[in-house]
């Protein structure tokens, strides 16, 4: 595996490798066994503002043995216009990798192509990766397995996040719901093109959460849509609120990607209640990001 650009291009052997290789990571991360990123340097461009993503990739890489350095596209010839594949040729020939957290998944697309260097989708609006990894880690810890279970995404169905779990739940077989607004699921082409007999998509929330293992919400407006009153206002009845949740499973685990909009779509007494769940699904993205990257540098 020589980049990470989405979860489409991933299958299932490699998924559940990445998984236990996080989780061994994260075990053994007082105590490291390799630093196969010794005498590497890696850059991260970042046109999207991050908390989660940049923190854990740069301590990530530090981990793993190698540097890190920062470039905002404010700081560099990419915000002033410069081709996406001409920063590309010129990183390419001077840092080891990249990590590119961005709009268009073209710009990751290119930047591998033409950077000829590992590169990681850190975000983009098709889709977030990364993400998905740490979700399925915290699955896999606090329930031992997605196998037969039911996991419900409640909010934009149409969103980076949304589209991940899609491509996921093709590869990995268990049962996804997307409950999201009729306007707000994804297209029929992209539905086709992924062919997963075991996803639906419903615009009943509660319908969508009756026996649920895992209920999982995002913002309901991704960054770049702030300001679209008309969009937001279409979510109104997909709250995660304890009123939803009592359709769930007695077991089940409330799972949400941050940041999150507190009384929008997801209630505080929700968030503080499955607190300890958000921040262990946080924390995991440093441990699948450095699976990400053992496994490039491998």
């Amino acid at each position: 595996m020589k980049h990470l650009l989405s979860i489409e291009e991933l299958n299932a052997e490699l998924l559940n490798e990445l998984v236990d290789s996080a989780l061994k990571l994260k075990t053994e991360r007082a105590n490291p066994t390799s630093l196969p990123l010794t005498g590497q340097t890696w850059a991260m461009i970042f046109t999207k503002s991050s908390t989660r993503t940049r923190v854990s990739f740069e301590v990530g890489v530090r981990e793993l043995g190698g540097s890190i350095m920062f470039l905002s596209s404010n700081d560099i010839q990419l915000g002033r216009g410069e081709p996406i594949k001409d920063t590309a040729r010129v990183l390419g020939r001077m840092v080891h990798g990249c990590i590119i957290r961005t709009f268009a998944q073209q710009d990751v697309s290119d930047f591998s192509e033409f950077g000829n260097i590992p590169t990681i989708n850190a975000l983009t609006d098709e889709e977030h990766p990364c993400q998905i990894l740490a979700d399925l880690l915290t699955i896999k810890e606090k329930l031992g397995t997605w196998n037969s279970k039911k996991i419900v995404f409640i909010g934009d169905g149409d969103n980076n996040m949304s589209r991940s779990w899609i491509w996921a739940a093709k590869y990995l077989g268990f049962e996804l719901v997307i409950a999201a607004p009729k306007s707000c699921q994804p297209s029929a082409e992209f539905m086709n093109r992924v062919n997963a007999p075991n996803v639906t998509l419903t615009d009943d929330p509660s319908l969508a959460c009756k026996d649920a293992d895992i209920i999982n919400t995002d913002v309901w407006l991704s960054m770049g849509q702030e300001g679209q009153a008309e969009k937001e206002a279409l979510f109104g009845a997909y709250q995660v609120n304890s009123k939803l949740l009592s359709q769930a499973n007695e077991s089940h685990i409330v799972l949400h990607c941050l940041p999150a909009y507190r009384e929008k779509e997801i209630t505080e007494e929700i968030l503080e209640l499955h607190a300890d769940t958000i921040f262990q699904q946080a924390e995991n993205r440093l441990h699948a990001q450095k699976a990400v990257l053992l496994k490039i540098a491998d």
